[in-house]
């Protein structure tokens, strides 16, 4: 999953994500892209980040340990000026992703690849 929003939209997933409640709908005009964002609580553990097909929603849903952790790196990558990407993938040991999540790229307001690269970057 690719998710391309302005600063204001990733600051509100970020605090749907955070509250565990929410649905954000898209902006984009084409057919084939995502109806919306869907944020929901459960006992976890973790998070887990899925699509609904039938809806076109992507769900990002889990603990509430786990949705802050994702909240604030949402509003890091909303907040950073210089451009760049966040790779949210799962790996066995994540230590806030559930099984099962999709691969998520969230792509920084202003586009690109960040002007300072400190060697780790901002990928999870």
């Amino acid at each position: 999953m690719d998710l391309t929003a302005s600063a204001e939209e990733l600051n509100r997933l970020a605090d749907a994500v955070a509250d565990g409640e929410g649905l954000l709908g898209s902006t984009a005009p084409a057919t084939d892209a995502l109806a919306g964002v869907e944020a929901r609580k459960t006992r976890g553990p973790g998070v887990l980040i899925h699509l609904d097909s039938e809806r076109r929603i992507l769900v990002i849903s889990g603990d509430a340990a786990g949705r802050a952790v994702l909240a604030d790196n949402l509003r890091e990558m909303a907040s950073a000026e210089d451009g760049g990407h966040l790779h949210i993938d799962y790996h066995p040991g994540h230590f806030y992703l559930a099984e099962g999540s999709v691969p998520l790229v969230v792509n920084s307001p202003h586009g690109g690849m960040p002007t300072r690269w400190n060697g780790g970057g901002r990928d999870q």
